[in-house]
């Protein structure tokens, strides 16, 4: 289901819930019953999560200066930790 947004020239804009792909270009207004035409409208970008955002904020800066290394990582990996779960087991 998607969120589909029109606007009624008499009651102002109202939200419809649709399949998505069949959004008809015009809805009945549930108040009045009058045609209300719909609206296209940006994405509710400004009630992401920070943590997301500048996720998003930093892969839309990498398009145009992406960045740059300077040298080859090094071939070893870092030793993985052990699960925090061994701690607690009983030792002999």
């Amino acid at each position: 289901m998607a969120t589909y947004e029109y606007a009624c020239s008499l009651c102002g804009p109202f939200d419809v819930k649709l399949a998505i792909g069949t959004a008809p270009t015009t809805y009945g207004c549930p108040v009045c019953a009058a045609v209300a035409r719909r609206v296209f409208s940006s994405p509710a970008l400004s009630v992401m999560p920070h943590g997301v955002s500048s996720l998003h904020e930093r892969e839309e800066k990498s398009r145009e200066a992406p960045a740059v290394v300077s040298e080859v990582p090094s071939g070893q990996r870092p030793q993985p930790r052990p699960h925090p779960a061994l701690s607690r087991l009983p030792r002999p």
